[in-house]
């Protein structure tokens, strides 16, 4: 299965390909149509700002073909801002469109941070657990785990049912949401030590 290592313009992409080829994955970074196109399944990973990000595929030309190769039924697999790219709209960047693969919205954490002196801050930054809302192959086992989070932003699905799992941050927050072939992850498993890597063999094997 080749995988596309879908290239944004956003930071951490290495990483996240090192991961999938330490798994033996044939994965290669694609910035060009043509190469989505011969990919079996598309990763969108990094960190960035919604709108950069948006602005990076588009001038790219490969809005489009993300969103056709969701709709031909190859696996797509976002990581931190790629699934809040698989939303409609962000707080981060209004008027800007995400790729429309799921519906809802990217909210910030309004009210979570505290001050200097102690308590929460934005960004949500370190190690916490996740917790399955429902059975999904791709977490299969993951109940309780703890995962690697660097975010300010969390998505908002419209429909409950396309929430998979949730995180823990002075309010619950969507962890990881997905319908069909489409899933995503708030935070970076190619970071997550061996939770992480059973999340990225999980997708490898994945068959929706």
């Amino acid at each position: 299965m080749k995988i596309a290592i879908v290239d944004c313009g956003s930071g951490n992409l290495g990483s996240a390909l090192k991961a999938f080829q330490h798994l033996g994955a044939d994965a290669a970074l694609c910035e060009r149509p043509e190469e989505l196109d011969r990919a079996d399944a598309l990763v969108l990973p990094g960190q960035g700002q919604f709108g950069d990000v948006m602005k990076g595929l588009a001038s790219r030309n490969l809005v489009e073909p993300i969103q056709a190769a969701a709709k031909a039924g190859k696996t797509v697999f976002g990581i931190c801002i790629g699934l809040q790219l698989f939303f409609e709209t962000s707080e981060e960047s209004k008027g800007v469109a995400g790729l429309g693969l799921l519906e809802g919205s990217v909210r910030f954490f309004h009210g979570v941070s505290y001050g200097a002196k102690g308590g929460l801050k934005v960004p949500h930054m370190g190690w916490s657990p996740l917790h399955l809302a429902r059975p999904h192959p791709c977490l299969e086992g993951l109940h309780g785990e703890h995962v690697y989070f660097v975010h300010s932003y969390f998505v908002l699905p419209t429909q409950k049912e396309d929430v998979i799992a949730y995180g823990e941050y002075g309010r619950h927050f969507c962890a990881a949401a997905g319908k069909g072939n489409v899933v995503g992850v708030q935070f970076h498993p190619e970071k997550s030590q061996q939770a992480g890597m059973r999340i990225l063999k999980n997708f490898l094997a994945w068959k929706p």
